[in-house]
């Protein structure tokens, strides 16, 4: 944990694009963005062209991307950032659609956001328009964060790390390491915040283990609010233990979605944790796409990992974790809203008498 961190809590892509946009516009010397989707609609062309426009006037920029998610990357954009300096790398890029290697499904799935090694964006947010639904009058449900402070020096340094190891695979030689920018470390605010990844090295659960660290320690309330929950045993068993002591536990999950097996998949947990007294609102007002959570009166997380195989096993992930009462009243407060004004809750005695492909 890094104390001395301001953090803005941002919702969506309302809260989310203009700040990003503002803050590339003000970047004087480097932009690092990592983003699993980066699509060719009206925000993603939006935010491209700031990239442009800062790499024109000397600022050194560089986008990492996934070879999956944004395999429908635009030819013609991407000229147009390369010849204006930018340096475009893309995540693990897949040429056959066939090959079904395990090695296949080891996404990037991060998003994050850093400008001038001072200012970082982390949370769940693609570079995609959010505005779903006819003409666009649906807002997908996301969060993000705005982050200043020390724990800068954690996420420049990770960051740079993934940028090499994509960089020296692609080249397949070492390439010269630039002196990356020293993070901007002085105190920006006064709340503690650690950053976490999930890779396939050395931090292959720290994600996890810090969502069962803070489920054993709950003492009043546990809200999740996940666009792909499928959770292994262990978390299973974290969240009954912990409603069986007294824990009013809350589930957030997607309610429309286009991956039906995962749908599937998802529901068949859905009368053990009712039976166990947990509860569980499905999200209908638009498509869910948060990876959010708060733990009683002083833990929050945001960020890409998802509770399912996926994010906790293959993916490279990232989250911010956050020990401050302000933040997490704050994201309580949106996730309760949001509940409120989307959420249908499901009953356990309805549920049991659902067929199991609804």
């Amino acid at each position: 944990m890094h104390a001395g961190n301001r953090l803005i809590l941002l919702e969506s892509g309302a809260g989310y694009f203009p700040a990003l946009v503002e803050a590339i516009g003000m970047a004087r010397r480097e932009i690092h963005m990592e983003s699993y989707i980066f699509e060719m609609d009206a925000v993603g062309l939006r935010v491209a062209q700031a990239l442009i426009d800062a790499a024109r006037r000397g600022v050194r920029v560089r986008i990492l991307v996934d070879g999956i998610g944004s395999r429908d990357f635009a030819d013609e954009l991407r000229e147009r950032m390369v010849e204006s300096g930018i340096a475009l790398l893309f995540y693990r890029p897949e040429l056959s659609p066939w090959r079904l290697k395990r090695a296949r499904l080891r996404r990037m799935h991060r998003k994050i956001v850093v400008v001038d090694a001072c200012i970082a964006f982390i949370g769940g947010i693609n570079i995609v328009d959010d505005r779903t639904g006819q003409e666009g009058a649906e807002i997908r449900y996301d969060y993000a964060v705005r982050i200043e402070g020390p724990v800068l020096a954690d996420i420049c340094a990770a960051v740079g790390r993934l940028w090499l190891l994509v960089r020296w695979s692609r080249l397949r030689r070492r390439p010269h390491a630039q002196r990356p920018l020293p993070a901007c470390v002085a105190e920006a605010g006064e709340q503690r915040a650690a950053f976490l990844v999930r890779d396939t090295l050395r931090h292959r659960d720290d994600i996890e283990k810090s969502y069962l660290a803070a489920i054993a320690e709950a003492r009043r309330e546990i809200i999740i609010a996940n666009a792909y929950f499928l959770p292994g045993r262990r978390f299973r068993k974290a969240l009954t233990d912990a409603a069986a002591r007294g824990v009013r536990v809350v589930l957030l999950l997607q309610g429309r979605t286009d991956h039906r097996l995962v749908r599937w998949a998802s529901h068949a947990l859905y009368g053990h944790f009712l039976t166990h007294g947990i509860e569980i609102y499905e999200y209908h007002a638009s498509e869910m796409h948060a990876k959010v959570a708060v733990i009683d009166d002083d833990w929050a997380t945001v960020g890409s990992s998802n509770i399912d195989p996926f994010s906790l096993m293959l993916a490279r992930e990232a989250n911010l974790i956050v020990r401050d009462g302000g933040f997490t009243r704050e994201l309580r407060e949106s996730l309760a809203r949001g509940i409120g004004q989307g959420g249908v809750a499901i009953r356990a005695h309805a549920w049991a008498g659902l067929p199991w492909q609804v």
